[in-house]
C-alpha cells in the first residue's frame, strides 16, 4: 500500500512546493513596496503580507490550523514567545500562530533561498552565531524591537530537536533577554509540525491537521541576570510536560 500511495505523495509535494514559491512572489513584490517604510512599519507590512499567504496556502495544500489558548494573548502586552522547533515546516506554520505583528529570530543562512530568503530576513530577526560580535547584534535589535512595543519568537532549541526526546536543552538567550527587557515569557508548542513533515526530508510533508497550543505567561518581574537558569528551567519543564502530557508524535 505504501508503494502505490508514494507516486501520490511525491505529486502532492511537488504541487505543494509550487504553490509555495507562486504565492511567495506577490509577497515578495509587496515586500519590495513597503521596505521603503523603514524597519518597524515595512516589517510591519511584510508580516501581515505573510499571514495572508500563508493562510492561502494551508488551505490549498489541505494542512487545516487551529490555535489553541489555555491562556489568551493580552493586546497591550509583548511578549518573548519561546516554541519547540521540530520540523521545516515550522516557518511556515508561524503566520498561522501569530495573528499580530511579532519578529521571529531565524537563521542567518534560510536568507539565502531566492525570493523566500529576501521576505524572510525582512520579517524577522536573522542570527549569524559565526562570531560573537554578530550575535550580540542580533540581541541589539531583538532589544529595540520590544521597546517599539512589537513581540519576538525565539526557538530556544536552537536547531531541530532530534533526539526523541520532548525538548533539547535550552540556550539562554530568551530568558536573559526576558529579564534586561522585563518582558514576560510567552511558551508556545508546535504540536503537529513534526506530524505534517518530518525533519529528514521536505518529501514526507502531508495534508492534514495542525495545532499551536499557547501555554500561561511566565513573569519576569522581581528577577535579575543570574536567575537566568531558573527560568530558563521553569519554561523548559511547563513545555515539556504538556508535549508529553499531549502525546507529542516524537516522544519516544
Amino acid at each position: 500500500m505504501k508503494i502505490l500511495l508514494k507516486p501520490l505523495q511525491i505529486l502532492y509535494v511537488i504541487y505543494a512546493f509550487v504553490l509555495f514559491v507562486a504565492l511567495m512572489i506577490p509577497v515578495f513584490i509587496w515586500s519590495l513596496l513597503v521596505l521603503p517604510f523603514g524597519r518597524i512599519k515595512g516589517g510591519n507590512l511584510v508580516y501581515s503580507a505573510c499571514i495572508v499567504w500563508a493562510d492561502i496556502w494551508f488551505a490549498l495544500v489541505f494542512i487545516f490550523h487551529k490555535n489553541i489558548y489555555i491562556e489568551e494573548l493580552r493586546k497591550d502586552q509583548s511578549y518573548i514567545f519561546v516554541a519547540n522547533h521540530i520540523s521545516y515546516l515550522d516557518s511556515a506554520i508561524i503566520p498561522k500562530t501569530f495573528r499580530h505583528p511579532v519578529r521571529p529570530l531565524g537563521k542567518v543562512e534560510m536568507a539565502k533561498i531566492p525570493i523566500f530568503g529576501f521576505i524572510y530576513k525582512n520579517a524577522i530577526v536573522t542570527v549569524d552565531r559565526s562570531s560573537a560580535e554578530n550575535r550580540i547584534k542580533s540581541v541589539r535589535i531583538l532589544k529595540s524591537i520590544l521597546k517599539k512595543g512589537i513581540s519576538v519568537l525565539v526557538f530556544p532549541e536552537g536547531t531541530f530537536n532530534t533526539t526523541h526526546q520532548p525538548l533539547k536543552e535550552f540556550y539562554d538567550g530568551a530568558f536573559r533577554i526576558a529579564i534586561e527587557t522585563g518582558t514576560p515569557i510567552k511558551p508556545v508548542l508546535l504540536l503537529n509540525a513534526y506530524d505534517r513533515m518530518h525533519y529528514k526530508s521536505i518529501f514526507c510533508l502531508n495534508p492534514g491537521k495542525s495545532r499551536s497550543l499557547f501555554l500561561p505567561a511566565v513573569s519576569v518581574e522581581g528577577l535579575a541576570i543570574k536567575d537566568v537558569g531558573m527560568l530558563k528551567e521553569k519554561v523548559f519543564k511547563m513545555m515539556e510536560e504538556e508535549l508529553v502530557r499531549r502525546g507529542a508524535k516524537w516522544i519516544e
